[in-house]
């Protein structure tokens, strides 16, 4: 999982990095071949593109190195972290299956949710049996954790 993570972060980094060093310039060069700067449309939007481009990569470098940071070791075996899937049942009765991921990774029509999403703050650090008490914008939802599969026993 971790390992995954930093491929995605690397791969965006590259696609990026190729964008600022080859592709910006190029269109820099270009409008700045249209004349008057001040007026020029397509040199401010690529110098905006340029800026946004290299903060990016440096937010997608900070998150690389904050990953590389992350031990499995310590997290929990038998309680709810990052990576683990939970099995949810609703006091509605429904079902649902979540995995625990990193902010970036987030996608809940794909069962992906965040460590620090309402949802999955209130799942970290629980265990199976566990009933899960959570404040959401919609109002407030009540969870049992029927099963839990943490990095340890996907491993």
């Amino acid at each position: 999982m971790k390992e995954q993570l930093l491929k995605k972060l690397h791969d965006e980094i590259t696609v990026l990095d190729r964008e600022l060093k080859l592709e910006l310039p190029l269109e820099i060069k270009r409008a700045r071949e249209l004349g008057d700067l001040r007026e020029n449309a397509e040199y401010h939007a690529a110098k905006e593109r340029q800026t946004y481009v290299q903060a990016r990569i440096s937010m997608l470098q900070k998150r690389v190195s904050d990953v590389q940071l992350i031990n499995l070791d310590k997290i929990p075996h038998g309680k709810a972290a990052f990576g683990s899937t939970v099995h949810l049942r609703e006091d509605t009765g429904a079902d649902i299956v979540f995995q625990l991921v990193m902010p970036e990774d987030a996608d809940v029509d794909k069962g992906l949710i965040s460590t620090s999403s309402p949802i999955g703050r209130a799942i970290v650090g629980k265990a199976a049996g566990d009933e899960v008490l959570v404040v959401t914008p919609n109002g407030k939802r009540s969870f049992e954790i029927t099963k839990l599969l943490t990095v340890h026993d996907l491993a």
